[in-house]
């Protein structure tokens, strides 16, 4: 089960809405989205937990690019939130990168196709089966870290240190943050 929501900073304190992700499809999005529940281009917190799996932050402070946190990035990339949030750059990928691991898939797809019509050994059957090992671990394929992923330290001026932040676990860490925040109440109220 998944719980998601924002917090937005204003003049009065923290404001918190409940949200529905199932419309975005990427990080710009998102921001986007936080964007517009910020009044005065004011911070703003996504905050999104899967019960007992992994909760992911996202914090959003007016034009700039949005910062993340992700508590358990192999968890979360099995999961169409996390999906939102793992985004090339911080999984230190590069675009080219998928280009050239797609040639070597055809590469060795057409060398196990060519392997299996010769002499029925097929090396390439090999190759072909490595690559669906790897599909079949719950990531796509994808080399995708166990743990935490981000900017621990997103949340730091805000009083909550990056050591905190790393030490929260999923059943408590949107609590505890909006605990420390001064907004326990308003978060809970939309929970």
């Amino acid at each position: 089960m998944y719980f998601t929501a924002l917090l937005a900073r204003t003049d009065d304190g923290w404001e918190a809405s409940d949200t529905e992700l199932d419309d975005v499809e990427s990080l710009d999005e998102l921001a986007e989205l936080a964007r517009d529940a910020a009044p005065d281009d004011e911070t703003v917190l996504v905050c999104i937990e899967q019960e007992g799996a992994w909760f992911g932050l996202v914090r959003v402070d007016g034009e700039d690019d949005p910062r993340v946190y992700v508590s358990d990035a192999a968890r979360a990339m099995r999961s169409a939130y996390g999906e939102i949030l793992l985004t090339d750059e911080l999984l230190g990928r590069r675009p080219e990168d998928d280009a050239m691991l797609d040639g070597l898939a055809d590469l060795a797809d057409d060398a196990g196709d060519a392997g299996d019509a010769e002499d029925g050994d097929g090396d390439g059957g090999a190759v072909a089966a490595a690559s669906e090992d790897d599909a079949d671990d719950g990531t796509g394929g994808q080399d995708v870290p166990r743990g935490p992923l981000g900017d621990p330290g997103l949340l730091a001026d805000l009083g909550i240190d990056a050591g905190t932040v790393r030490t929260l676990t999923p059943d408590d860490a949107l609590s505890e943050i909006a605990d420390a925040l001064g907004c326990a109440e308003v978060l809970e109220a939309v929970r």
